[in-house]
Formats: C-alpha cells, sequence, structure tokens
C-alpha cells in the first residue's frame, strides 16, 4: 500500500498567509506545506487541499483515479475546491467500515475532537491509521493492547499499526496513548503531519520528532506502508543542562510527552511560607500532563534501579517500567550536602567529602545501569561569577562533577540556552 503527502501543513498550510513570524519566514523548499492530505494507492483520497490536482501532478501522482474522497476534519482552512471527475466529498460514521472496490478497508476511529480519524488496511493486511489534527483517539483503554485484551480492537486491529500519521507536535498524548494500547510499538513508522508555525521549521523541527519517535517528510513524499523503515533513534538516557529560566524543564517534559505512564520526580519537594518556591512548584505542575504520576523524593537509585512490571503478556518480552523525568539534580545534590555537613568546612574535611562521593557514585553507577528511559534535568552553575563564600565555591564544584558523570553515562547531552536546545552529545 503505497500514500502520497499531497500536504504535511495545518489546515492554513506553512508559511500561513501574511503571517510575519520567524517559522513562517523560515519555511521555504521542503520545509513549506500544504495542508495535509492523502493519497492511498491512487484510489482513496484523504482531506483536500487547494489545489489538489497541481499537488498531485507535483508529486508524480494523478488523481484519475480516486474513487473515494474522504473528509476528516471540520475544514478550517482556505475552501475546499473539488476538480471536476472527483467523488464528492464525504465521511465515514464513527465505528462504521467501508469497503472498496480495490481492496481497501476504511474504518472510521472516533477522536476526542470534532472530527474523524481512519483506519485504512491494504489487501496484503498493512494498516495505517490517519488522525486530523488536534486529534487523539477517543476510547482506548490503556494496557490493554499490551496485555492481549484489545486497547485498539476498537479500531478494527489486531497489533500494531505499520504506519501512524498525525499531529505529534499539537498532540503529543495521542501518541503517548497509542504507545499505551500498544497500536504504536518500536516498529511503527511515526509520521508528524498538520505541521504548522509553532515549532521552527528545519533541524529544530526533525530534532523535536526525532526525541519522541516520529519523523517528518517533505509534501509529496511517496511511503510504502509496511516497508522496513529506520524508527528515529531515541536515547533512552538523557541529560538537559541550562541556567535559570532558560527553558531546560520545558525541553525536558517535552521529550516525555509522547509517552505513556511517565513518573515525575520532584528533588525539591516542598518549602512552608515559602511563596515564590509553592508558585514555581505549582507552574510545574500545571504545565504536565495530566496523567504523569508525581513522586517527591531525593532517593533515586532504588527509582532507577526499578525494572518492569513483569513480562508483556501479549510478546513474552519484559515489561519497559515507566520513564523517569529527574527534576533536578542540583536539588538532589543541596539534600546531598545537607545530609552530609558538607557546608560545614570541618564536617567537610572529617568526612562529609567522602560520604557526599560516596553518594554521587552511586547515583552514577545507578544512571548506567538502569533499564528506564530517564530525562534528567540539571543547571549549569560553573560559568558565571565566582562565588565569594568556601561553601559556595564547594557547590558550584561538586555540582561540575556530578554533571560531568552523570552526562557520561547518557546517550544525549542537551544544554538549553535562551529555549534553544544545543545537542552536546547524541
Amino acid at each position: 500500500m503505497d500514500v502520497t503527502l499531497l500536504g504535511t501543513g495545518a489546515p492554513q498550510g506553512l508559511p500561513r498567509p501574511g503571517c510575519p513570524c520567524a517559522a513562517c519566514a523560515t519555511a521555504v523548499g521542503d520545509e513549506a506545506r500544504a495542508a495535509t492530505a492523502l493519497l492511498v494507492d491512487g484510489a482513496l483520497l484523504i482531506d483536500l487541499t487547494p489545489g489538489p490536482a497541481f499537488a498531485a501532478a507535483r508529486a508524480g501522482q494523478s488523481l484519475a483515479g480516486v474513487r473515494q474522497v474522504l473528509l476528516s476534519h471540520p475544514h478550517d482552512g482556505p475552501a475546499l475546491e473539488v476538480p471536476a471527475g472527483l467523488p464528492q466529498p464525504g465521511r465515514v460514521a464513527d465505528g462504521r467500515e467501508l469497503a472498496l472496490l480495490d481492496g481497501h478497508r476504511v474504518r472510521a476511529i472516533a477522536v476526542d475532537i470534532p472530527g474523524t480519524g481512519y483506519e485504512i488496511s491494504g489487501a496484503e493486511g498493512e494498516r495505517l491509521l490517519y488522525l486530523p489534527p488536534g486529534a487523539a483517539p477517543s476510547g482506548l483503554g490503556e494496557g490493554n493492547g499490551r496485555a492481549g485484551g484489545g486497547g485498539y480492537e476498537g479500531m478494527g486491529g489486531t497489533g500494531p499499526y505499520d504506519l501512524v500519521v498525525l499531529d505529534v507536535l499539537g498532540r503529543p498524548e495521542a501518541l503517548a496513548k497509542l504507545r499505551a494500547s500498544g497500536a504504536v510499538d518500536a516498529a511503527t513508522d511515526v509520521l508528524a503531519v498538520h505541521l504548522d508555525h509553532e515549532v521552527p521549521p528545519g533541524p529544530e523541527l526533525h530534532r523535536r520528532l526525532a526525541a519522541v519517535g516520529a519523523r517528518a517528510v517533505p509534501d509529496g513524499s511517496t511511503l510504502v506502508v509496511g516497508e522496513f523503515h529506520a524508527v528515529p533513534d531515541m536515547p533512552r538516557r538523557t541529560l538537559v543542562l541550562g541556567g535559570a529560566r532558560s527553558g531546560k524543564s520545558v525541553e525536558a517534559e517535552r521529550r516525555l510527552a509522547a509517552f505513556p505512564d511517565v513518573v515525575y520526580v520532584a528533588t525539591g519537594g516542598t518549602r512552608d511560607g515559602d511563596e515564590d518556591w509553592a508558585q514555581r512548584v505549582s507552574l510545574h505542575r500545571e504545565r504536565r500532563p495530566s496523567s504523569w504520576r508525581t513522586v517527591e523524593t531525593c532517593d533515586l537509585v532504588p527509582l532507577l534501579a526499578a525494572a518492569g512490571p513483569g513480562a508483556d503478556p501479549g510478546t513474552g518480552r519484559p515489561a519497559e517500567a515507566s520513564p523517569l523525568l529527574i527534576d533536578c539534580l542540583a536539588l538532589w545534590l543541596t539534600h546531598a550536602m545537607d545530609e552530609v555537613g558538607a557546608w560545614d568546612d570541618a564536617a567537610w574535611e572529617a568526612g562529609g567529602r567522602r560520604a557526599l562521593r560516596e553518594r554521587t557514585d552511586a547515583l552514577v553507577a545507578a544512571v548506567r545501569a538502569t533499564h528506564r528511559r530517564v530525562v534528567a534535568v540539571s543547571n549549569e552553575v560553573g560559568s558565571g561569577v565566582v562565588p565569594a563564600t568556601p561553601a559556595g565555591r564547594r557547590f558550584r564544584d561538586e555540582l561540575g562533577r556530578l554533571n560531568a558523570a552523570f552526562g557520561a553515562e547518557c546517550e544525549q547531552v542537551l544544554l538549553v540556552v535562551a529555549g534553544q536546545a544545543l545537542a552536546l552529545r547524541g
């Protein structure tokens, strides 16, 4: 089953007409995108873009063989154009199935906004799922697909999809739902469409998508559903460094937004009477997906050592433990230095230095040995003014050592400056 992407952009396209933003200004060449539309084996057209016949011609395709045109979402882009000779566009009711004469089967999938998703099966059993912009599938039972209980059986499937085409950037939790249900696994090709101007096109777009196991292709690309494609190599351990208000926590949270069952490890705890701290904690909580679980602790080694919940009944393979987001190592170090008396010079020399080194060595060893997906946040504090006190210099030095040792065990290390993530490794 071949799928040609006549467009991969948001309903208004990219660049948006008349928009002066930096993302739209740089959306040129392969990064310029028409509204998303799919042509399946030249016979089935999902959604319409302006000038569909020209879009097909640019992709080396013809619309002459199209026998069915289906719409997926309330159209809020340019006016629909139905070229002469094309069937009148229609929709399939949620849960209903449409069998085409050429062997395709189309099943309508309910989504959580106005619109319709479509599961399309080819004659040889290939399966793709397409979701409209801003949509996530509704009614998925998380975990049921893994257990063989049919978390996505209502979607008409008996295994993971070969190709999933959806709004990865606008609704990363939709991808998390599909992963939780087993409808998407490590071999599924995840394609991002409905691309808009929230993310700068080019390297930054592709970096963000790769971090969650997805990719984007230029308009006019043709994909063979079920054909092997190397999925993005997602790092299992990532360290995100940055200064104050640099955007490091946002970057870390973004990297796990498309994964289910994330455990957010808050190392700062609560501070009675500190209203500013309470406000910071509240802002972090509001930004995180409601499905994430928060654990307030500095006891990181047991969390890193935790295995998955047992064998996956569907595959027999060990199940993966929930991903960890640790925010942040600087607060963990502060807690550890408190406990070993590192702020007092005499206590530091009398055994505090050795005790702290043992704790940091144990943490680094746990990161090296962990099987969990981990994203950790830490401050980069060694580039500014030299602290005026011995205790301040001690903290700066120990944090630098911890960051270096922790980062050495990570497949990817990022430095966030002014909201921009720079890859130092991976």
